[in-house]
């Protein structure tokens, strides 16, 4: 396989940018930027996720069996960036970040637009990221778009030209 041709070819495919959430049973919140993320069923309703293996959110979602995934709009590159590194919790906040529990007691970021919540379904291990298939339990708009949704919402190509992932 030519493996330039492969990078660029996977790179071509867009991303969305999210921040992934759970809460483990001690309390401890996991929160990470994402971007494999895809809806995968209407019903029921079903969202797909890649998650890095090794990292302390895919831990805590196999441990709580639950998690949020919270959309960052247009104006949030700031928290897109945040939560690229581990960060700890701090009361009610992580990342300077402000959360309530959902339903299912998963957090979920005041500070942004939209959130799904699910329970796992399912985790497909094979390779460096596992895949998460969550059913979507709750869902919440804390701010309508104008126009299309999806516009509304962060890219990682609205990052700039130096941010890439996958390939």
């Amino acid at each position: 396989m030519d493996d330039a041709a492969k990078k660029t070819a996977l790179r071509m495919i867009p991303y969305g940018l999210y921040v992934l959430t759970a809460e483990g049973g001690d309390g401890a919140v996991a929160a990470a930027t994402v971007n494999w993320a895809t809806q995968a069923s209407f019903a029921p309703p079903l969202v797909a996720l890649g998650v890095k293996a090794d990292s302390g959110v895919h831990a805590t979602i196999k441990e709580a069996g639950v998690f949020a995934l919270n959309f960052l709009g247009k104006d949030q590159q700031g928290a897109a960036f945040t939560f690229f590194k581990p960060l700890e919790r701090d009361g009610d906040s992580i990342g300077g970040e402000a959360f309530e529990k959902g339903p299912a007691g998963a957090p979920l970021l005041l500070s942004c637009p939209a959130w799904v919540e699910c329970k796992l379904a399912e985790t497909v291990e094979n390779g460096d990221h596992s895949i998460f298939v969550g059913e979507v339990t709750g869902a919440g708009v804390r701010t309508e778009p104008e126009g299309r949704a999806d516009d509304a919402t962060l890219w990682l190509k609205d990052l700039g030209d130096t941010v890439f992932y996958g390939g």
